[in-house]
């Protein structure tokens, strides 16, 4: 098995393609296939450096490695060696309609029963192979054509893997363009030429690809004498029904922008899988190991899939389906997986310290695992967790009203005093040394916990109260109290 995905460097990666990348990914690796990657840029006017780069970004954080790369636009050699083999046989013929005329596949209505004329000027189709070569020879333009047949009866049929049996009447399909004026192979052209000579066995792509097709498997079986599996996604929409685009909804639908939110690649992985797609069993948080094994074409829907995001919002745009699961994910996988994303936002943030990869490396994974339960994005750990990693920090305002309360910094300021003579410093030391302090001063334990939690960790919540002293240390711990 070999599948291909082939995004065109005309955008960023769109959660659409990144979804067509991962379901073709998951396919191969289940049935132990390859994976190409082939950047189709044969469209020079609007490829740019700037997007593919992205596109190779978005690609490279989600983690699911690729086994070969190719370029379109280094293969056009290969695109005008197929177009003239294709003409020779009489698969396609030259089309000198003046450039005021269509230079492209749309099509005008014809009488019920007849072949649509799709072409201005049909007449070029019947021309002599001779009187072809003559003004072609002398310089007259023209837009090389594949000869689809005019048999009024007959038609294109295949079996889609997702959406089953699919025919559609020769009649109905025009002969569509595959060399432009200026020489360019059109999409239809090199897309097939590069699915042949890649050996291309599947392919799964968008559902609006699905009108393609039907001239593809034409122009496949003219180039090899057969065709690959083909297979189609639903659709993905926007929250108003709409097609979910880079032109309709920006930035808001590009990959990148889930990976610098602080999105995990395995959970974004997860909430994709999750777009048009149904496991048996109805599990939801997925690794990606337990997507390898469960993934199945027969598990694709047919119904478009809706994406929930609010463009409105400058802080909660996406999905909330994606932030669940990114939860989920960032509370279960092993500390030391996470400490890898972890660090990035720390180092972002400026907190990260040396001594954090060496002798302080066990200290900061059991904070990471103690904090994380209350977190959703990666961002959490640098918007939120600031006291642990650094003694600048604010103490938000709920946390205050804690501290003002009659008597908590009074409190404090003796539970520093008992805490620094004990001889030994941990959760169960703390907690003894703080309850006592409670009785002796007539006062409920949670005063002097809220407190103290305000005063080492600036927040009104987080994990257990002792376990955030441990987290501190001792010294930090009784200057902290001293400080407030």
């Amino acid at each position: 098995m070999r599948v291909r995905f082939a995004p065109s460097p005309t955008g960023f990666l769109h959660i659409g393609g990144a979804r067509t990348f991962l379901f073709n990914w998951l396919y191969a690796r289940q049935h132990k296939g390859e994976v190409v990657l082939r950047i189709d840029d044969t469209d020079l006017e609007r490829s740019t450096d700037a997007s593919l780069r992205t596109i190779l970004e978005g690609l490279e954080w989600l983690e699911l490695a690729w086994d070969e790369q190719h370029y379109q636009s280094q293969r056009r050699e290969r695109h005008a060696l197929a177009a003239e083999a294709l003409l020779a046989k009489g698969a396609a013929y030259r089309d000198f309609t003046p450039a005021s005329g269509p230079d492209d596949d749309k099509a005008s209505d014809a009488p019920d029963g007849k072949r649509k004329a799709w072409l201005s000027n049909p007449g070029q189709r019947e021309l002599s192979r001779e009187e072809s070569d003559r003004r072609a020879a002398a310089g007259e333009p023209f837009v090389l054509r594949f000869r689809t047949p005019h048999e009024l009866d007959g038609g294109v049929a295949f079996k889609d893997l997702v959406y089953g049996k699919q025919f559609r009447k020769f009649a109905d399909l025009e002969d569509f363009a595959l060399v432009r004026s200026d020489g360019a192979p059109t999409y239809h052209l090199a897309s097939c030429v590069d699915d042949v000579e890649l050996r291309i066995s599947h392919i799964i792509r968008g559902q609006d690809h699905l009108t393609n097709t039907f001239k593809h498997i034409q122009l496949f079986e003219a180039l090899s004498g057969s065709h690959p599996q083909l297979g189609h996604l639903p659709l993905l929409l926007g929250p108003d029904g709409s097609k979910l685009s880079k032109r309709r909804h920006g930035p808001i639908v590009s990959v990148v922008n889930y990976r610098d939110a602080g999105f995990l690649p395995q959970a974004f992985i997860n909430f994709m899988a999750l777009l048009g797609w149904s496991p048996k069993g109805n599990q939801e948080v997925l690794s990606q190991q337990e997507l390898e094994a469960k993934f199945d074409v027969s598990g694709i829907l047919r119904t478009n899939a809706v994406v929930q995001f609010d463009e409105t919002s400058a802080d909660n745009w996406a999905p909330p389906k994606a932030v669940w699961l990114n939860g989920q994910h960032l509370r279960s996988m092993p500390v030391e997986q996470l400490m890898r994303y972890v660090k990035p936002e720390l180092e972002k943030a400026g907190w990260w310290k040396p001594e954090f990869d060496g002798a302080e490396r066990e200290k900061i994974l059991a904070t990471v695992d103690a904090i994380r339960s209350r977190y959703t994005l990666l961002s959490d750990f640098s918007l939120r967790a600031k006291a642990y990693f650094s003694d600048e920090f604010e103490i938000e305002d709920k946390a205050v009203e804690n501290l003002n309360k009659e008597g908590a910094r009074d409190g404090l300021r003796a539970l520093a005093d008992r805490l620094e003579a004990l001889p030994q410093f941990n959760h169960d030391t703390v907690e003894e040394a703080l309850r006592s302090l409670a009785d002796e001063r007539g006062v409920k334990p949670g005063l002097l916990i809220n407190g103290a939690r305000a005063a080492l960790s600036g927040q009104s919540v987080g994990p257990s109260a002792f376990e955030v002293f441990e987290l501190i240390g001792k010294d930090k711990t009784v200057a902290r109290l001293r400080a407030v």
